[in-house]
């Protein structure tokens, strides 16, 4: 099957942080992303969310991932905690960003359908095994 994606991740650089350390949190996640600056902020853009897929498999955090991503007709977004992706480890921001601040990362799916996307990355479980 054909995917066509757009993956956004954008963050704030705050005035505490080493933009090289932020670029390596962001691509810690999206290692294939592009990178641009733009007014205090890091935008980083792919197509592709394989290595994401990966982390979450290799955490086995499928579910928590499904219950994080807000849907919609074009494609999802969800909120990772910086200072997590950072050291590899996708935790998603619920509630409180964490003192480090999100990275806000929007999907817009062109190709298949948004939830065959999302089962494409993150399939569905039984028992906590991929179905």
């Amino acid at each position: 099957m054909i995917f066509a994606v757009d993956v956004r991740a954008e963050t704030p650089v705050n005035e505490t942080e080493l933009p090289d350390r932020v670029e390596r949190a962001v691509r810690t996640v999206f290692p294939d992303a592009d990178v641009t600056w733009e007014d205090g902020r890091l935008v980083a853009e792919t197509h592709d969310l394989a290595h994401f897929s990966e982390l979450l498999h290799e955490q086995e955090i499928l579910d928590t991932a499904r219950n994080a991503f807000e849907v919609d007709e074009e494609g999802f977004s969800f909120r990772l905690k910086k200072a997590a992706a950072f050291e590899g480890v996708v935790n998603f921001a619920v509630g409180s960003p964490g003192e480090l601040g999100v990275i806000d990362v929007r999907v817009d799916v062109r190709e298949p359908s948004v939830d065959q996307y999302i089962d494409h990355v993150i399939p569905s479980t039984e028992g906590g095994e991929p179905v």
